[in-house]
């Protein structure tokens, strides 16, 4: 540990400026929690506005997580990955410190009308080279999964821009090694993680696949991964279980979200929906990779702002031919 913090001991933010950020983590403050963390937001001098992830106290809980989002956020930047801005680890403290993402979680403004069909889909192309980037961009010697891709776990800038955040599970691996063995239960959030996973402890770049395609019939559908209201034996139980069933029967237009449906293309839904589907299948292997799914997604983007374009320019030209002409 010790070593690791030595390494980006430029990054160390003294505890009395995180007091003063954050009016003592006043609960005005908070903007929510993880599973090893509440978050508040914080405004800085220096930093600008930031958000502050205050570990939660007690023993070990959340040391190797901690230190793995120091370790990996330091060394890997990219535009879809959140941006740490530095950490404390003062007088028992445990801190985390990144830069402010204002438009908050995707789980959240999924249950919303703010987001469109276009703006949905540049968020999930980001989050998809965002992944790409974890999973094969690293160079010759690393690759990195995520272990809990969710919609929480996206966060989006004031351009909309995603954001992948909390890695504090990710596993590191050698690029040319087909898998990692863990022993450990499994981990991820329970509605987005891989079946082959919970029966084989075999965990792969695909088991990202498969819970990057549950955010996918979220964004599709408005609806959660998880939905409590359901007993768990009943098919609404799991967004993924439900979404495979309309897929499989041509039904899917029955749970596509109501406020999207007359905004999309045709094109641009099917090949979304497909990738979505191609992404849960029951075997690792059979599902696409990131790089595939960048390129799908991209072309559903074309094809759904080129359809856009089409209807402002018709829809300009018949309002020119067709508007009351005023006499003098």
């Amino acid at each position: 540990m010790s070593y690791v913090l030595r390494e980006v001991n430029h990054l160390q933010i003294p505890l009395p400026d995180i007091l003063l950020a954050t009016n003592n983590f006043d609960e005005g403050n908070f903007i929510g929690r993880g599973g090893f963390g509440k978050v508040y937001k914080g405004e800085s001098e220096r930093y600008g506005t930031i958000a502050i992830k205050r570990m939660y106290h007690g023993g070990d809980q959340g040391q190797d997580e901690f230190m793995k989002e120091i370790s990996l956020l330091s060394a890997y930047e990219h535009e879809n990955l959140v941006s740490l801005v530095g950490f404390c680890n003062q007088d028992g403290e445990k801190i985390l410190v990144y830069k402010h993402e204002s438009n908050g979680s995707l789980d959240k403004l999924l249950q919303s009308e703010d987001l469109n069909w276009i703006q949905r889909l540049r968020i999930c192309l980001g989050v998809a080279k965002g992944l790409k980037y974890l999973h094969d961009d690293l160079g010759p010697q690393h690759r990195i999964l995520h272990c809990d891709v969710k919609s929480a776990n996206i966060l989006l800038g004031e351009d909309w821009k995603a954001k992948i955040s909390d890695l504090g599970l990710s596993k590191i691996g050698l690029s040319n090694a087909p898998c990692t063995f863990l022993i450990a239960q499994p981990c991820g959030t329970l509605g987005y993680i891989d079946p082959e996973y919970v029966y084989t402890n075999v965990l792969t770049k695909k088991c990202d696949v498969f819970s990057f395609g549950v955010v996918l019939f979220e964004v599709l559908c408005g609806r959660p991964a998880c939905d409590l209201d359901y007993p768990r034996q009943d098919e609404r139980h799991f967004l993924h279980n439900l979404a495979k069933k309309h897929y499989k029967n041509g039904k899917l237009d029955e749970i596509i979200d109501p406020n999207l449906q007359k905004q999309m293309c045709s094109t641009s839904l099917s090949t979304v929906s497909t990738v979505a589907y191609e992404c849960l299948k029951k075997r690792g292997e059979a599902r696409p990779t990131m790089s595939q799914i960048v390129e799908q997604l991209e072309q559903a983007l074309n094809d759904q702002s080129r359809t856009n374009a089409i209807f402002i320019l018709v829809y300009s030209l018949h309002s020119l031919l067709f508007s009351p002409v005023t006499k003098p």
